[in-house]
Order: structure tokens, then sequence, then C-alpha cells
């Protein structure tokens, strides 16, 4: 099986160095840059199944990286992990408003790191067997214009396909699965992002903001249950 390919942003050269060391120790191909414009470069010239990005970068910072990547149609997919020194609850919200999928506080473990890499890479991407499995199955879930299609991990209104990230995607799927099902913000956060994920419910009511924003006068479906979390009314 082909090694998963990982770009490192890091300005910080210890951290690069011990970040790849334990990359490359648990079976990836990695590939580091020093800032945001050298990581920039290394995206359009070759493929990457993951982004370790840090915020606090010199010129282009982390957030704007980020930003810049989901407007990019050839990789708005990517996979984005975040790793900074910035963990106050500010900073993990917009973190995930510029587009990140994983959040990660330094200090922090390279196991976990590894295990985080490694879950966002399984929700992101279906081995062929598996998709084959799932090809036999109903992948299409739709409501009047809004149709979601899982295998391509794709969101159309009508004929207008609706640029989700990754967060955004898994969210609006897991309500549409079950209308009428009430969601509270720590299952979405368990479900979406796994049960190691520390984050607060606020991230959460972040991400389902700005998801109602983008499915314009279908994102009234996605209700507030006050109190408890969200559903989606059909």
């Amino acid at each position: 099986m082909k090694k998963k390919h990982i770009l490192i942003i890091e300005d910080d050269e210890d951290i690069q160095q011990l970040v790849s060391f334990n990359l490359l120790k648990a079976g990836f191909h990695v590939t580091c840059a020093d800032d945001g414009e050298e990581g920039l470069m290394q995206l359009g010239r070759q493929h990457f199944d993951c982004l370790l990005l840090d915020l606090m970068l010199p010129g282009m910072s982390g957030y704007e990286v980020c930003r810049t990547i989901r407007k990019n149609e050839e990789y708005n997919n990517l996979p984005v992990i975040m790793l900074t020194a910035k963990g106050e609850e500010n900073d993990i919200v917009k973190g995930l408003e510029s587009g990140g999928d994983d959040y990660i506080t330094k200090p922090f473990s390279p196991k976990v790191l590894v295990a985080r890499i490694k879950s966002v890479l399984r929700r992101g991407l279906k081995r062929p067997d598996e998709e084959e499995i799932e090809n036999k199955k109903n992948k299409l879930i739709c409501y009047d214009d809004l149709c979601i299609d899982q295998r391509r991990h794709e969101v159309r209104l009508g004929e207008k396909i609706i640029d989700l990230t990754m967060t955004e995607f898994n969210i609006l799927l897991l309500l549409a699965k079950k209308p009428g099902w009430v969601f509270s913000r720590q299952q979405i956060i368990d479900s979406v992002r796994g049960y190691d994920y520390s984050v607060t419910p606020r991230a959460i009511d972040v991400q389902v903001f700005g998801l109602r924003k983008k499915l314009g006068t279908v994102g009234k479906q996605i209700q507030t249950v006050r109190g408890i979390g969200y559903r989606f009314k059909n």
C-alpha cells in the first residue's frame, strides 16, 4: 500500500524534526516547509494526504494558509490539522472557522498526533474494498433540492455544488441521516471528531453556523434544540 504523504508547515526546526521523526517512524512519507509561502508551493507541486499546519508562521499566518487552501479547488478537501501553542477557546474557534479539521495544542504527545492523523485520514478516505461494499448501498440522501452524496463527499443544492469543509460535511451527514433525531453537541463531537477530541461545544456552534450560512434557506432545516443540541427537520 502506498505511504500517505504528510506536509508539515512549521518554522520551529526542533518541532519540525520531532514531528517528522515520529511520522516517518509511523510509516508516513513526509515533506517539510518553513513558512506558508513555501508550503503552498509544495502543495502545487505534489499530492499530499494531510497537512500539519502551525499558526504562528513568519510572513503568511497559518490562518491565511488554511483559508487559501480552502479557496483552491485542487486541494480544498485536504485534511488540515492545526498544530499550535495557541490554545485559548477563541484561538480554537478561529482555527476551525478558517477551515481546520482538527486542532492540537503544543506541547503535544507524538503518539496522540499520529493517532489524530490516522483518524482524519480514515474520515476522509475509503479503502477500495470498503468503497466497493458501500457502493451497493444507497449513498444518496436527498431532501427536495438538497442532495448529499456520501461516496463523493459532495453536497448539491439543485445543480449547484456547495463547498463544505470535511467537518461541515460530516455534521450535515450525521443530522440528515436521522431526520428528527436530536444530537447533543457532545454526540456531534464524538461522531465527527472522535472520542479523544478535546473541543468546546461553542466550536460546534461555529461549525453549524457556517454550515447553515452555506446552505442558505435550506440551512433552516438544521434546528437548534435549546439546551441540548441540533436536529435536521425535513
